[in-house]
């Protein structure tokens, strides 16, 4: 990762239409992107989708970018486009059917990760409801702050903490 004051440039010249800098903006966040769409969706094509739409967002909007957690910025612009997303009918009723096919697929067989656990956990988040799985993949697997997530999503940071707290707990009930 680069320095706040690289990042800070680099957002600068990406402001002025430097492509090359997009690209390095596309280098440097697109795995851990990937990774949160991969974790909210669980089907590669979609979050392919999701992430390409995400970085044409990016060059739409940086210059509506004031400053802050970039990282936040662009964690709230992928969490606006997945809402997007689950708004559409048939877009949704797609997710909901592969969720499903999904989650009798791994109870029936279960992948073989030589982790039971984790397999579980996995099979687990699947079941929760799309917001509490979003919070738990912006704090534990994005790692983000709860200032950020707070930001992000528009709510007071007790609301933020409240509701991860009942997810976390409903999660362990699950794994349980």
């Amino acid at each position: 990762m680069v320095n706040n004051d690289d990042l800070a440039q680099l957002i600068i010249d990406c402001k002025s239409g430097d492509s090359k800098c997009f690209s390095q903006i596309v280098d440097m966040y697109a795995s851990r992107l990937y990774g949160y769409f991969y974790r909210l969706t669980g089907n590669k094509d979609l979050s392919d989708e999701l992430l390409s739409e995400l970085f044409v967002k990016l060059v739409e909007k940086i210059a509506s970018y004031k400053g802050g957690s970039f990282e936040g910025w662009l964690f709230r612009i992928a969490s606006n486009i997945f809402h997007d997303y689950l708004r559409s009918k048939q877009r949704r009723k797609k997710l909901l059917d592969v969720h499903k096919v999904q989650i009798e697929s791994e109870i029936t067989e279960p992948k073989k990760s030589g982790n039971e656990q984790f397999d579980l956990l996995e099979i687990q988040l699947k079941r929760m409801d799309a917001d509490t799985r979003e919070l738990i993949m912006l704090r534990f697997y994005s790692q983000l702050s709860f200032k950020e997530i707070a930001k992000m999503r528009s709510e007071p940071i007790g609301t933020t903490l409240a509701k991860l707290h009942r997810g976390l707990k409903k999660l362990r009930e699950l794994m349980q």
